[in-house]
């Protein structure tokens, strides 16, 4: 009793002096010690809670802000979520040296995505010692590991975990892509949805108006699944208000690829629905792919530079757009990317010139007859626009093979998955994994983002459930949703 009671009076007694010098340093406009108890706070939920914590990045994610768009120096690093997922990825690491189990409980070694991953990581750290600039190809190399370790080496034992952990997974998620996506739509509303505006109304949550509309289409599956296996009436009304939400913002999103990559992801829906062969399927990439391959230089030499850049918020217009290469001025500069990219592959051909580099380093390869009117002759745009020229240029042809291997491997390993499973819950999962994937990965031709959390998230997430659930697809473990 005296205990609980000399207990409580030292607990009066640390508020009493937090609040009598917080007072004081008010006064004299010091205001940082305000930040004391949720310093205090998240502390104590990562030592105990990492679970809680996981849950409150993936919310934070779509709401995070970059804060070099803050002109507070350029600091270059979206916030909260990646100081979050730094701190997350040492004391994840700290807990696992002390806690041997954590391995066993895991089994990595028994998936191979996950080897492939691993592989593509120790790439890039080789890449990053032979870089033009290996300060900042080892602060990609660190970016990466941070969205990885999290979200799929914590990630595979937090969703073994309990039932619905995927469950509460998509819903923080979808839950900010609601607000997120809210909060761009009135301040699109107040600019009357006009197409200038389309490309800075989601700031400062998103830099621009493609990796919104490339997270919107990632969303949208994991939406119709949510709202499939909610139970409460009302909470499965608020996922289909959201649902509506989440298509109004991708319209108005304009952006083209993102439109695009949901006709792609649902003609694969059709495939698999439909039951498609596979090598038919594969004929139908494969040969395009390789007649572009084979003709890039003729396809390229017949672009021809405008001096304006196409808009319009004509849906119709802006679809038929897409396939303008020769007076579509954003066209135009992806192409001129595309070309920088490759003119640094065969320059560097085996290493690249090092992980996060291509925008320090391609303005020398720009041609003038690629040029348009929003190129810059600094090369200070941006990236490759590509998941794929990106690490041709930046990691050499190994990284190159190294990154399609895993995208081809992801895809294929879950599409075999999909067509064994007879779960039905696991099956329907297995394809929202699929569907959401491909809205990305397609978008990928077009545009990169994995370097940030907006995406990095979403994907490493999605592929660190599907790694969790392999084991127990022949099972029972969610008999209930059968």
């Amino acid at each position: 009793m005296i205990r609980e009671l000399l207990s409580k009076r030292f607990s009066y007694l640390i508020i009493l002096v937090f609040t009598v010098t917080n007072s004081i340093l008010i006064y004299f406009n010091f205001y940082y010690l305000l930040l004391l108890p949720i310093l205090v706070i998240t502390g104590f939920l990562y030592i105990f809670y990492l679970d809680v914590v996981f849950l409150i990045i993936v919310f934070c994610t779509p709401l995070s802000f970059n804060f070099e768009n803050l002109d507070i120096g350029g600091v270059g690093f979206y916030f909260p979520t990646e100081p979050m997922l730094l701190a997350f990825t040492f004391i994840y690491i700290f807990k696992s040296i002390l806690n041997p189990e954590t391995k066993k409980q895991i089994n990595y070694v028994k998936s191979p995505i996950l080897l492939i991953i691993i592989l593509q990581l120790l790439w890039i750290f080789i890449t990053s010692i032979t870089s033009e600039y290996p300060s900042v190809s080892f602060k990609f190399l660190l970016a990466r590991s941070w969205f990885i370790i999290p979200m799929i080496f914590y990630g595979i034992s937090f969703f073994r975990r309990e039932e619905k952990s995927i469950y509460y997974f998509f819903i923080a998620f979808l839950s900010s892509m609601f607000i997120t996506t809210s909060y761009t739509l009135i301040n699109h509303m107040f600019n009357g949805f006009s197409e200038e505006s389309g490309h800075w109304v989601m700031w400062p949550f998103f830099k621009d108006h493609t990796s919104y509309g490339a997270i919107l289409a990632m969303s949208i599956p994991i939406n119709i699944w949510t709202i499939y296996y909610t139970r409460n009436k009302l909470f499965r009304n608020i996922l289909s208000t959201g649902f509506i939400i989440l298509l109004i913002g991708l319209y108005f999103s304009y952006t083209r690829a993102a439109w695009l990559s949901i006709l792609i992801a649902a003609v694969v829906f059709l495939l698999y629905y439909f039951k498609f062969k596979f090598k038919w399927l594969a004929i139908m990439v494969v040969f395009p792919m390789i007649f572009i391959a084979v003709n890039f230089s003729e396809l390229s030499y017949l672009i021809q530079k405008n001096d304006s850049e196409h808009t319009t918020e004509n849906f119709s217009e802006r679809i038929e757009s897409m396939s303008n290469v020769s007076s579509d001025a954003s066209n135009l500069e992806r192409l001129n990317r595309w070309s920088c990219a490759v003119k640094l592959f065969l320059k560097r051909p085996l290493t690249g010139w090092g992980p996060g580099t291509y925008s320090f380093v391609y303005a020398p390869f720009q041609s003038s007859k690629d040029l348009t009117i929003i190129s810059t002759n600094f090369g200070d745009g941006g990236n490759a626009h590509s998941e794929y020229l990106g690490p041709l240029a930046e990691q050499g042809i190994i990284g190159f093979i190294i990154n399609l291997f895993l995208i081809g491997f992801i895809f294929i390993s879950t599409g075999l998955q999909y067509v064994k499973c007879q779960n039905i819950y696991y099956k329907n999962l297995i394809l929202v994994i699929i569907l959401s994937l491909v809205t990305y990965f397609s978008h990928g031709v077009l545009n990169n983002y994995l370097d940030t959390d907006k995406a990095a998230v979403p994907v490493w997430g999605l592929v660190g459930i599907f790694i969790a659930i392999k084991p127990f697809l022949g099972s029972d473990f969610h008999k209930e949703h059968k």
